[in-house]
């Protein structure tokens, strides 16, 4: 007696068809798992014959044979127990096997026959969409999580019992998934206009969100760099469709414990402390889950006391900063996370937190450039915007709630997004930010005097080609600002002034 059914497991944020099949004949009673399965996998035949004997159906003394395909690809995760249960159900002829192969089944089963809830639900109901199956069976705790996306019928159930009364009902039209509410906008506790002063500091957050430019803000304790980073995802349009279930499928894959997963309009904000090792910030691991960097994707990633991280975590960032995706390869699988992020860093400009004010600051030349040493160029380099924010002063303290709205800006960083759409549309590229060194020319078009102000910088500035390139990209994006075509003198001086601590902080070292 043979059958099949179909499950997913998720590889990355990925999920991954996968076909159980089982099959009961006669022989020496045994119970044989098979298909590169890892530990927890494998663990699934002890947890499905105690949970189908304490449902009531006993496995008869056979040989019962279950095997995962493709055999090249490592099975792991929980769920997988449901669908075992389900394929042995089908071969031994308790439930039909026709309807059953065209439904996607996860859930892990408890001793008493409960089903549990898994991770990535989300990502294999989009998956079972594509795939044109008919529907999906999974553990009531997941109902509302996969109920996200409607392009699928889903089956929530409690138990193996009422998995095989459900079966036994032929998979009514009516799914009973509840219904997942909906915000149709996103909702943030937080505004600009709470900022004080700054207003460089602002202007550069602007330029930040317009082009998707990563910044770094310098200043003393208690100047608002905190503030105005926790502000940056309110200035940012709003997500599409398309990225709203992006962040939700990530989302899902991590599972956050105890947090219901729903379909996200507000852009993800993550600020990691500084003890975070380098596996939590890229991912991975021995159940591989995303790191910070992949649950910042479309977001904000917020590295608060810059200085203060680990310098191997810091030297993670490089490549996803440019990839927008980050590789993890293992002795036994390659994962492959997205990380599209924007990245937002803060630190004091020295230990003691005052320089370069003489008169408060008492960090000697020495500690000056050990400190500022932390950051590597490399680093350093692939961070657009540089502003350093002053101690406020009394007055601008009490003009709390007098600046401008974030939903203002968020007016204009929409108009600036739209014309790099227009003009980027069928690039394979949006923003500014991300215009390769190909491109450099013919989007970043100069008049003849900021093209000399342009070689003079370079030279005189001793700078690399991927420092240029990132001020020629800034440049265009505040030229964006200003609806015009071409990059010009005030625009390059611009650009150039969000690079001033490039020339005297790191020049110290």
């Amino acid at each position: 007696m043979y059958s099949f059914i179909y499950t997913a497991v998720i590889l990355g944020i990925e999920p991954v068809p996968v076909r159980v099949e089982a099959d009961v004949s006669d022989g020496m009673p045994q119970f044989d798992m098979v298909g590169y399965l890892s530990g927890e996998v494998k663990e699934a035949r002890e947890r499905v014959r105690t949970a189908l004997n304490n449902s009531g159906y006993r496995l008869p003394p056979k040989k019962i044979t279950i095997n995962l395909t493709p055999a090249n690809i490592r099975k792991s995760g929980n769920g997988c127990d449901l669908p075992v249960a389900a394929a042995i159900l089908s071969a031994l002829g308790i439930i039909e096997k026709e309807p059953l192969s065209h439904y996607l089944i996860m859930g892990e089963v408890g001793l008493d026959g409960s089903i549990l809830p898994v991770r990535g639900t989300l990502a294999a109901a989009i998956m079972a969409s594509q795939k044109n199956m008919h529907g999906m069976i999974l553990p009531c705790a997941n109902a509302k999580e996969a109920a996200v996306y409607s392009g699928i019928p889903i089956y929530p159930v409690d138990s193996i019992s009422d998995f095989i009364e459900l079966c036994y009902q032929e998979f009514p039209d009516e799914a009973k998934a509840p219904l997942t509410e909906e915000k149709d906008r996103a909702s943030y506790q937080v505004d600009f206009s709470e900022i004080h002063g700054q207003p460089l500091a602002r202007l550069a957050a602007e330029i930040a969100a317009s082009g998707m430019h990563h910044l770094l803000l310098v200043g003393p304790p208690g100047s608002g760099k905190s503030m105005l980073a926790k502000r940056m995802p309110t200035i940012l349009p709003e997500l599409t469709l398309e990225e709203k279930l992006e962040v939700s499928k990530i989302y899902s894959v991590y599972g956050t414990e105890g947090e219901e997963v729903y379909l996200r309009n507000e852009r993800p904000f993550r600020a990691p402390h500084h003890t975070v090792t380098g596996r939590a910030m890229a991912g991975g691991g021995s159940f591989p889950r995303p790191g910070e960097i992949s649950l910042a994707h479309r977001g904000v990633l917020f590295l608060d006391e810059l200085t203060e991280y680990d310098n191997h975590v810091l030297e993670i960032l490089r490549e996803p900063l440019e990839e927008k995706r980050i590789c993890i390869s293992r002795v036994e699988t390659t994962i492959s996370y997205p990380a599209d992020f924007l990245l937002l860093a803060a630190m004091n400009p020295c230990k003691c937190g005052y320089y370069p004010d003489l008169n408060r600051c008492t960090c000697t030349q020495s500690s000056l450039r050990k400190y500022m040493n932390r950051i590597s160029r490399p680093l350093l380099d692939r961070i657009d915007l540089c502003v350093q924010m002053s101690a406020l002063s009394c007055e601008e303290i009490w003009k709390h709630g007098e600046g401008e709205d974030s939903r203002s800006i968020r007016e204009r960083v929409n108009a600036v997004q739209e014309i790099q759409k227009r003009r980027y549309q069928g690039q394979g590229y949006l923003f500014n930010s991300q215009i390769p060194s190909r491109d450099i020319k013919k989007f970043c078009q100069l008049d003849p005097a900021a093209n000399a102000m342009a070689q003079e910088a370079y030279e005189k500035r001793k700078m690399t080609a991927r420092g240029f390139y990132k001020l020629l990209r800034v440049s265009r994006t505040i030229a964006d600002m200003e609806s015009s075509e071409q990059i010009h003198v005030s625009h390059f001086q611009k650009a150039l002034l969000f690079r001033e601590l490039d020339q005297s902080f790191w020049k110290l070292g």
